[in-house]
């Protein structure tokens, strides 16, 4: 499915010219915007249908990351945990179709201002009484952090709040309530939203802090099958991780739209450098596009989006329908992340450094964009942390994940070496998983080794669909240049025939490269006006301007003796 929501008053609006609250607003009636359009069912949600994911990667999504982010909440995580519960529990019924409609926005509360990652030690209480249960905050520490909770922009709001289910003093372990927040003009009463400042330079939102003070819920408001089993379960974490099972789920969807920015930076960084000219020996306007030192971040960030905007669906397909393991569809998840997220912090700031002063302004997307991707980074779990995790399992080789064969390219060859260097050092060292030596050896390559089996799967991935050589080889330069140590060491590149080799690859692409930026197919989506001197002129002509009629005193510029 394809929209057309780029061309909508909506989104053709600038944001830039709105107060901060006016943007919040349009980013929640865009949001809506986007639910009337997908028209999603809980079952689309629940399964994750091909309708759910072309809406979680419409490019529509880059250009305004406030509204993804209330759309990755609401669908992917509020709407999705309960979906799975509807058949045993018809009740939730009115609440989810309310979601589905937008007339109700429902956000997560999971992690607590003092347990962040360490989501698994929660301190909120729900206390079972004999109707119902009291919901509390017990401390500052246990506030829930950060998702948006204040009743300013007129819409209701309903959270998932995970808490300590209390029974007769006894801990059974962590749960989720359905618990109002608020209507759309106050907070319901014990519910208290501490409005955030603004993170610098983002897309701004409510983001607050919630907390609870001794507030009433109902038995119904347990999200369960079965709300009179209040059991403690026998192994606490692996039923927590069951209970925010669309995590997992979100961190593989939280990538989309930052491919969609790739995409959207390598054309403008493009465009711009096509026709920015300076003057030449024989003072004849010369493209910055001239010089190597601008080509090559142009080109690193065509390649990237060619190549992510190929493997992203792939990979997501192939999680989804061909993964029966839910360790190994955990563990693509990670890897899409973590290679997307990567891949856009590498190349955004480079091309918006190569734009100058115009590159650092809001219109233009990119220093807005990149500061948005650092909330991403965290989204769904930190890109790290999830690195450590799946890389100390695959180290103890609990499961495996299929990667390209080591002869088929560089990169798989790379990914494999990687993987095996580590999984020796691991049996040298005969140490257990939370060792001072596992710790300071072993866990800092994580990110590094995770990075590589992305790129060996999105360069097999490209391979296979028959992206252009120059791409190719272009992807494979910018790869190389993460490890350039272990390409000389061990596949015999030295650094000077690595140097070589990427100046054949940059001129190879370079002839090509208004083709390559048509093929990004993300012209639509883009707004910026330098991406040409009729863009920029026209946006300047919708800027104020300031003039007067004062005329300087001569005295004014007599010197004073």
């Amino acid at each position: 499915m394809t929209s057309n929501l780029y061309s909508h008053p909506l989104f053709t609006k600038r944001s830039e010219y709105l107060s901060r609250d006016a943007q919040v607003s349009l980013s929640y009636q865009r949001a809506r915007l986007m639910m009337q359009t997908y028209n999603l069912s809980a079952t689309d949600v629940q399964y994750c249908s091909a309708r759910f994911w072309a809406m979680m990667s419409d490019p529509i999504c880059s250009l305004d990351i406030a509204m993804f982010t209330i759309l990755a909440a609401h669908i992917g995580l509020t709407i999705g945990t309960l979906s799975r519960h509807l058949k045993k529990r018809p009740d939730f019924r009115p609440l989810v179709d309310r979601l589905l409609r937008f007339d109700t926005v429902g956000i997560y509360l999971l992690t607590e201002r003092g347990h962040g990652l360490d989501a698994f030690n929660i301190e909120t209480t729900a206390t079972k009484t004999a109707d119902g249960y009291i919901l509390h905050t017990p401390r500052e520490e246990a506030a829930k952090f950060m998702p948006a909770s204040t009743p300013v922009f007129g819409i209701p709001k309903v959270a998932l709040v995970m808490a300590r289910l209390i029974v007769n003093q006894e801990d059974r372990g962590c749960r989720f309530f359905v618990v109002p927040v608020c209507t759309e003009r106050e907070m319901y009463h014990g519910v208290e939203s501490i409005r955030l400042p603004p993170r610098s330079g983002t897309g701004p939102l409510d983001f607050s802090i919630t907390r609870f003070n001794q507030v009433h819920l109902p038995l119904s408001a347990l999200v369960a099958d079965d709300i009179y089993d209040l059991s403690r379960p026998s192994k606490p974490l692996e039923a927590w991780w069951n209970e925010i099972w669309r995590i997992q789920l979100g961190t593989m969807a939280v990538p989309g739209p930052w491919v969609s920015a790739i995409k959207a930076v390598a054309y403008i960084g493009g465009r711009y450098s096509m026709h920015r000219c300076l003057l030449g020996k024989k003072q004849e306007p010369v493209p910055i596009l001239s010089f190597r030192t601008q080509q090559w971040p142009v080109l690193h960030a065509t390649a990237v989006g060619l190549v992510m905007s190929n493997w992203f669906p792939k990979a997501v397909k192939f999680a989804m329908a061909d993964v029966k393991d839910h360790h190994v569809r955990h563990a693509m998840a990670v890897i899409i992340k973590a290679t997307v997220c990567r891949h856009f912090q590498r190349c955004v700031p480079e091309v918006a450094e190569r734009c100058g002063a115009q590159g650092t302004f809001e219109q233009n997307y990119m220093a807005k964009i990149e500061n948005d991707g650092k909330g991403v980074i965290i989204a769904e779990g930190d890109v790290l942390t999830l690195c450590i995790r799946l890389f100390s399992e695959l180290l103890q080789k609990r499961y495996t994940v299929p990667l390209p064969d080591s002869n088929e390219s560089l990169l798989s060859r790379h990914a494999s070496a990687l993987l095996d260097e580590n999984t020796q050092l691991l049996e040298s060292l005969a140490c257990q998983p939370r060792s001072d030596a596992f710790n300071s050896l072993i866990l800092p390559q994580s990110q590094h080794v995770i990075e590589a089996m992305g790129h060996a799967l999105a360069y097999s991935s490209a391979v296979q669909s028959g992206l252009p050589r120059p791409v190719l080889d272009v992807y494979e330069c910018a790869v190389i240049r993460q490890d350039p140590a272990w390409y000389s060491e061990q596949a015999g590149i030295s650094r000077m025939d690595q140097r070589i080799r990427e100046d054949k690859a940059v001129s190879s692409m370079l002839p090509h490269l208004p083709t390559y930026l048509s093929q990004l197919d993300i012209d639509k989506y883009v707004s910026a006006p330098i991406v040409s001197d009729l863009a920029w002129k026209s946006y300047l002509n919708g800027l104020s301007v300031y003039k007067g009629t004062a005329v300087p005193e001569s005295t004014q510029f007599q010197a004073h003796l």
